[in-house]
């Protein structure tokens, strides 16, 4: 399909960029012939702004392993997109794009011209339904990511879903799967699960992973994030608990209790995963499990899921029918192999026809790629253009020489006092700019460390099982008030609730006896949870202490 070409992939993770070098032969086989993996350093996460590091660390590794540009496919976060299934009754194929931009205009959390969204066609597996997958993310934040990519001096022609990558890699290594298989893949920042059964499909991110472990042996140990996760890497293992020997190392004992017990918490979120593609998406229980990310790799992690889900657990080698050059060294492949699933599953769409071919490219971006296309009119003009300011700079040294002896001493002073003039009205501009720069990131500073202290105060309230979805200021008769809107797992909220509270009522009571907030702290939004919803939804106002405010309209608690 592709004559000896040279393509990149770059995974954009939470917490680590894996950038691959891949050829397309000539019989259509793929072959990776170079790759590099950079950390992002402590910090580069949604929380702030990352985009320095991203651009210095891709950067970095194009220049260090000698990667140059080509044709790039990038792949986002699942944590950062909306997945949505939706099925569609039998219409006309001439009608299916209106009906599924409604679809999306009914499922996409945000409007629909803040967002890019793409849709995939699955083939329906009862009548003429038609399943639909629809994947939409902000638009700000795609932006961002791939304004990061042309900065580092590679343009992307496809941006992918990383599970959708991971998919397309398992689909090229195993062609012949059968019954329902699933995909669980350990990152940093979130677990994604991809159930594959036929031409079905069905994705969810899991907001437990590899940092919350760092997390809670940051807790266990009292010690800061950079350590724990010092402590995770030497020391951490799956425990098998019960009546097996504790490690002999105590250190080793106390991190490998705290590994489980976050898996364990990521265990049961699976099952609940299991039993809603069962229930609600009319599927089958996975016969195999396929492991990948960086936090799979903890020990004794296939064995932990070998047990409690009763199932084939095994590694995923993206790399069974697609070759490795022979000048990357065998041990260095198979140490990084649960990290390069989803590079792989962006080589296989510039290799082969696809099943997910998602692409979430920003419009800005797609418009450029249109007016290269007329590049050939525009270049014709610019010769134009330059013929033409030819013209006039010989008719200008014609005249200039005409006039040169009359003007004399006089115009080369003149000249003088002119250029000094220009300099310093120059040197004025910049200062201003420079001052009007410094003032801006001095309150930029301010605010953000305000903030961080905020952010710090919510979550030493917050309980176990909740987290939040958003988090703004509103300003309202001269005071500033903090909107918090989270989520937490009903069985999580029981266990804090109490004939005169509930869980959310617990979380407000914990805000208003921190000491960086005040009594006027109230919950605007608590609705009910429908039966057999697995989280509930609620909207806080919070007020800072010394910035006290009237509580907030709306029926507030």
């Amino acid at each position: 399909m592709f004559n000896n070409k040279r393509m990149l992939a770059l995974d954009l993770g939470a917490s680590k960029l894996v950038l691959a070098e891949f050829v397309v032969l000539k019989d259509g086989e793929l072959e990776l012939m170079n790759y590099a993996i950079g950390v992002l350093p402590a910090g580069a996460d949604g929380e702030t702004d990352s985009s320095s590091y991203i651009v210095s660390t891709l950067r970095q590794l194009m220049r260090e392993h000698g990667i140059r540009p080509a044709p790039l496919y990038m792949s986002i976060s699942g944590q950062a997109v909306f997945p949505r299934f939706v099925k569609l009754p039998p219409v006309a194929r001439d009608k299916i794009m209106q009906i599924v931009r409604y679809e999306a205009e009914q499922n996409v959390p945000f409007p629909i011209e803040e967002v890019v969204w793409d849709y995939q066609l699955l083939t329906g597996e009862e009548g003429d339904d038609v399943n639909v997958m629809l994947v939409a993310v902000k638009t700000d934040s795609v932006v961002r990511m791939t304004d990061c990519v042309v900065a580092a001096g590679v343009e992307p022609e496809v941006v992918d879903v990383a599970p959708m990558a991971l998919y397309n890699a398992v689909r090229c290594n195993y062609p012949d799967l059968e019954g329902c298989a699933m995909v669980l893949d350990v990152g940093a920042r979130c677990s994604n699960l991809i159930f594959m059964e036929g031409q079905r499909v069905f994705s969810r991110s899991i907001p437990v992973a590899g940092n919350t472990i760092t997390q809670e042996i940051a807790k266990e140990f009292g010690v800061s994030t950079e350590e724990a996760e010092k402590l995770k890497r030497e020391h951490a293992f799956i425990a098998f608990g019960g009546v097996y020997a504790a490690a002999d190392d105590e250190v080793a004992d106390r991190v490998s209790k705290v590994a489980r017990n976050v898996i364990t918490r990521l265990h049961a979120e699976v099952n609940r995963s299991i039993n809603f593609y069962r229930g609600q998406q009319g599927g089958s229980a996975p016969s195999l499990i396929l492991l990948t990310g960086g936090s799979s790799m903890i020990p004794h992690t296939d064995t932990f899921f070998r047990e409690k889900l009763k199932v084939d657990v095994d590694y995923l080698n993206p790399f069974l029918n697609v070759s490795v050059s022979e000048e990357i060294p065998t041990e260095r492949v198979e140490s990084d192999i649960h990290l390069l699933g989803e590079v792989v599953g962006l080589a296989v769409r510039r290799s082969s026809d696809c099943v997910m071919e998602i692409n979430l490219m920003p419009p800005e971006l797609v418009s450029r790629k249109i007016m290269r296309k007329r590049q050939p009119f525009f270049a014709a003009a610019g010769v134009a253009l330059v013929l033409i300011m030819l013209c006039w700079w010989y008719y200008s040294q014609k005249m200039r020489t005409v006039w040169e002896g009359r003007i004399g001493k006089l115009e080369l002073q003149l000249d003088i006092r002119e250029d000094t003039d220009e300099e310093l009205k120059d040197a004025t501009v910049k200062e201003g700019v420079a001052r009007n720069r410094h003032d801006a990131m001095v309150a930029i500073v301010q605010q953000r460390a305000q903030w961080v202290d905020w952010m710090k105060g919510i979550q030493e309230c917050m309980l176990e099982g909740m987290w939040l979805r958003a988090m703004m200021p509103v300003e309202r008769a001269g005071k500033t008030w903090i909107q918090i809107t989270g989520r937490a797992f009903e069985d999580s909220a029981a266990q804090y609730e109490t004939a005169d509270a509930t869980a959310v009522e617990v979380f407000r009571n914990r805000l208003r006896q921190h000491s960086q907030f005040s009594e006027e702290t109230r919950i605007t939004a608590s609705p009910v949870s429908p039966p057999g919803a697995y989280a509930r939804d609620f909207t806080i106002m919070i007020a800072p202490k010394g910035k006290s405010a009237k509580p907030a309209e709306g029926g507030a608690q």
